[in-house]
């Protein structure tokens, strides 16, 4: 039984999904893809739907009625992928802003020692490529503010490109967290931090999409800024009691 999942969200991504599938479906492990598609009207999921008759034991598609978020894209994706025994279990964008050579890297830290890995742009500096100063500044200082709030360790606290042994995501009550938005990809690092577990950032370059059409808004933005002064607050009023999981690698 393979061991790897990549869950990757997407809407209206024609122009990068076979590209990706292609290249994940190259590496030298043997790595699954879930794709949650959120009603793409470009007709991502057709093209995914065309591709999986290449690859059936290998992509897996899930269609979700309209846009209902990041946070929600993954936990429904998180949820698919404990019920079908993945043991390593990975979050990618579809817009190559994420190395997909780098799921090797990010799975070979957790078979190390890691319980989640993070893709991390800050971790040996600032590793952007093609982001404008501002939105590098804003995101930059955005984990310097979740470090000071939160007060865990993670230099690049809102990155998305993560690779989870499956007992993290067994352990997290995944129906109880809160965001959606830029501030989801926050509070699964505190929580998992909360719990004990052993996060580990791995450096990657993050390079910006080249085509398609950026998901960022300043909402998203605004959700994070709020979100982590209550994700903080709410904390102490919670319990973090880890019950071993029924299996792990």
């Amino acid at each position: 039984m393979p061991d790897s999942i990549v869950i990757v969200p997407t809407y209206n991504e024609k122009e990068n999904i076979e590209r990706l599938l292609d290249k994940v479906f190259s590496l030298e492990h043997d790595f699954h893809v879930l794709i949650i598609d959120d009603g793409s009207p470009d007709g991502t999921a057709d093209i995914v739907k065309r591709i999986q008759k290449d690859y059936p034991e290998r992509l897996f598609i899930e269609e979700r009625a309209g846009k209902q978020g990041l946070g929600t894209a993954y936990i429904h994706g998180f949820h698919w992928a404990i019920a079908h025994h993945y043991d390593f279990v990975f979050e990618m964008d579809a817009d190559f802003s994420h190395n997909p050579d780098d799921l090797i890297r990010l799975r070979q830290a957790c078979v190390d020692n890691a319980d989640m890995a993070v893709g991390s742009r800050y971790v040996t500096g600032v590793n952007v490529v093609n982001w404008p100063m501002s939105r590098v500044l804003m995101s930059y200082f955005a984990s310097v503010y979740v470090r000071f709030i939160t007060g865990i360790n993670i230099q690049d606290a809102t990155a998305g490109f993560v690779c989870y042994r499956r007992k993290v995501l067994e352990t997290i009550n995944l129906d109880k967290i809160q965001f959606v938005g830029y501030a989801f990809q926050i509070e699964m690092k505190f929580t998992a931090i909360m719990y004990g577990f052993n996060v580990v950032e791995v450096p990657i370059i993050f390079t910006d999409r080249t085509v398609g059409t950026s998901k960022m808004s300043t909402s998203i933005f605004r959700e994070a800024f709020i979100g982590v002064l209550q994700m903080k607050i709410n904390s102490w009023f919670r319990k973090y009691k880890r019950v071993e999981p029924k299996s792990e690698v």
